[in-house]
């Protein structure tokens, strides 16, 4: 009962107070791709850890055992006398309904999900098929939309999608390192962190840290898209191509996939043009193995709880 209350207090305290305590730190501008893998595994720990919390309510640590019989013997036995007095039939049925109900609701999110972006990627491969020109020389496809847009679309098919209004408006120079920076997107997979942010998004939408990871993913793997676009590119170009994006009328009217890495406009350009132009220090290498462990730490934090009994009752 202690270890599935303090799942529940961790699942509390993270996906509350994560996203303001992210916000303030500075570690994950110095190194913008751990600081998404933080926030991805932060964010799925919540989910994690209200599971646990309903399982551990109704598994007795006692019990368990490699005999499969013994243990379901023992769980049985565990209900039996929980729900002899009405306080404990109360906690472990609100265990039940916790576990069945975040799995449930889990099952259900994650087969509209993936049903919806199946249906996105099938409209979008129509899009570029019948809409689109490949030019060879961009690495890209190219809309004949006046939308300044680019955006990259991951998965078995790695696409750049850059639209006419974005060719036009941008210089030489500028286009090559928007089109760097898209091609940076896909070289680092960024696609599959913002799909696991915007899953546990919408498996727990009423919790604040699951539900703004997909904007505070996208916002680091933006700067971390920057990063690897620098190496080729002067930052300066990259910054003068988001500049004129953000400031184009048009910048905003194109339609992209949900979950597709773009360049855009607003406040989150202006932080990533500051960075740009004013680059802070790299992470020293001491802190970004500190960083992993504090990611790993949070991946397997929810886990390592709920095990804590296992270990006590087979030492």
């Amino acid at each position: 009962m202690t270890v599935g209350g303090a799942l529940v207090v961790y699942a509390f305290v993270v996906g509350c107070a994560g996203p303001a305590w992210i916000r303030r730190s500075d570690w994950p501008l110095r190194a913008p791709r751990l600081g998404a893998a933080a926030v991805v595994a932060a964010a799925w720990s919540v989910p994690v850890a209200l599971v646990l919390a309903g399982v551990t309510v109704f598994l007795p640590a006692s019990g368990l055992t490699i005999d499969i019989g013994h243990l379901i013997g023992a769980c049985l036995g565990r209900l039996r006398a929980a729900y002899g007095t009405p306080a404990g039939a109360g906690i472990v049925t609100a265990g039940q309904v916790l576990t069945a109900g975040m799995l449930l609701r889990g099952a259900w999110t994650g087969a509209r999900f993936v049903r919806r972006r199946r249906a996105e990627r099938r409209r979008h491969r129509l899009l570029v098929r019948w809409a689109g020109a490949h030019l060879p020389e961009l690495r890209a496809v190219v809309l004949e939309q006046p939308g300044a847009a680019a955006f990259a679309v991951g998965g078995q098919q790695n696409t750049v999608v850059v639209t006419r209004g974005i060719i036009d408006l941008l210089s030489g120079d500028e286009l090559s390192a928007v089109l760097a920076h898209e091609h940076a997107h896909l070289a680092a997979r960024h696609h599959r962190w913002l799909t696991a942010a915007a899953l546990v998004a919408q498996a727990l939408p009423f919790v604040p840290l699951p539900r703004d990871a997909p904007a505070l993913v996208g916002r680091l793997l933006e700067m971390d898209a920057d990063e690897l676009a620098a190496t080729r590119h002067e930052p300066r170009v990259i910054a003068s191509a988001l500049v004129a994006v953000a400031t184009s009328a048009v910048g905003r009217a194109t339609e992209r996939p949900s979950g597709a890495p773009q360049i855009t406009g607003g406040a989150d350009a202006l932080a990533r043009v500051h960075r740009l132009l004013r680059p802070p220090a790299g992470l020293p290498a001491g802190w970004q193995a500190l960083a992993r462990a504090a990611i790993a730490a949070l991946a397997m934090g929810p886990l390592l709880l709920a095990a804590a009994p296992i270990v006590y009752a087979l030492a």
